[in-house]
């Protein structure tokens, strides 16, 4: 089961015009309005492609309503627990002929403890479901029996994790640490039968303006102690915080780690979060492709010639690639590195966040994946 929890949803708002002129007045056709947040475009995603999700995510007012609506037709299963405030707004405007974005997302409002407490009750909820005792007053409460529980099996993301991959993987990952089968479905073995999963907890996106400190390692710690693997892309000091916690997995892209950690050189920044904490970096690059950072080695992916498209949601589909495997049992570095890049290209080719062309297999196929010397980064 792949739980995704959107701590700051919004009602993506995507209209096209001509040209955008600066001051001036514009006309579209009728807009999308769409459920979104880097979580629900994960769960959207893992969902598509055959992956057993559920998203979480707080809804409010009428942009919440709206919000719900859209994320029930779209048959993703979820839990939107309830704020008083309104969900935020992510507006969207195309220039069709320039072929860019540009974006602007409506900061959100901070729910109080009580609605935070909902939202934590209700990741335990879907990452254990027998774990929740009804007359537990506050579900947000460290649990005092927690350290006597055995407690799970890290993930291995070291050079060895390719041989454990043979038995974890029903769907071929060699000694060698080749790709995953492509053409085998996602949840299903060779001959039909069920591929046992793995619990994954991905934790994306920002947090509200004034969310308490302790959230975010509050709902990392939820996912450890139910024996999830924890998957975290934000931003910011939530990416220190995030690595500080414990988080197996973290997804940042170039100018955000550079950002968070203050050192300009891609894998010493990665590194940074790897001392604090983190198993896996995930480095987003662009047009040059991906970084797979571990405390035994570096590895890039990437095409021979970057894709022209939406980049909007491309990261959150790595994210989905990377999500689906780890609940399979894969831990192979290259393995998730390889998917991962091949969705984030896949992605670049759809109109609209939360989706992957078709072609990945292709663009998988076609990767150039190689451990460089660190100079050449």
């Amino acid at each position: 089961m792949i739980v995704t929890v959107t701590p700051n949803p919004a009602l993506d708002l995507t209209w096209h015009v001509e040209r955008i002129v600066p001051g001036g007045t514009h006309r579209a056709d009728t807009g999308v309005a769409r459920a979104g947040g880097k979580g629900l475009n994960v769960a959207r995603v893992a969902h598509a492609q055959g992956a057993a999700v559920r998203a979480l995510a707080t809804t409010g007012g009428e942009t919440g309503a709206e919000f719900g609506a859209e994320l029930a037709s779209s048959g993703v299963p979820h839990e939107l627990v309830p704020v008083r405030s309104a969900t935020r707004r992510s507006v969207a405007l195309v220039d069709e002929h320039l072929g860019d974005t540009t974006i602007v997302n409506e900061r959100g409002v901070n729910p109080d403890s009580a609605e935070w407490a909902a939202l934590k009750e209700a990741v335990r909820r879907a990452l254990d479901p027998g774990s929740l005792d009804p007359s537990d007053p506050d579900p947000s409460a460290p649990d005092p029996s927690a350290s006597a529980r055995p407690s799970a099996p890290e993930p291995n993301f070291g050079v060895d994790a390719r041989h454990a991959d043979v038995t974890a993987d029903p769907h071929g990952v060699s000694d060698a640490g080749s790709e995953v089968g492509s053409d085998a479905a996602v949840g299903e073995g060779a001959e039909g039968s069920a591929v046992p999963t793995r619990p994954v907890l991905v934790i994306s996106g920002s947090l509200p303006p004034g969310s308490p400190p302790a959230l975010l390692p509050e709902l990392i710690r939820i996912g450890r102690d139910a024996g999830a693997t924890v998957v975290a892309d934000t931003s910011g000091p939530a990416l220190l915080v995030a690595a500080d916690a414990g988080a197996h997995v973290l997804k940042p892209n170039a100018a955000e780690l550079a950002e968070a950690t203050g050192i300009a050189d891609p894998v010493a920044g990665a590194c940074e979060l790897l001392h604090r904490g983190a198993r896996l970096v995930l480095l987003s690059r662009g047009a040059d492709g991906m970084l797979a950072v571990t405390a035994d080695e570096v590895v890039r992916a990437r095409l021979a010639e970057p894709l022209a498209g939406n980049p909007t949601g491309a990261g959150d589909a790595g994210v989905a690639a990377v999500a689906v495997l780890l609940a399979q049992g894969v831990t192979d570095p290259a393995v998730l590195l390889r998917r991962a890049t091949a969705w984030s290209a896949a992605a670049v080719l759809m109109p609209l966040a939360g989706e992957i062309h078709p072609s990945w297999p292709d663009l998988e196929a076609a990767l150039l994946v190689d451990s460089p010397a660190l100079s050449a980064l």
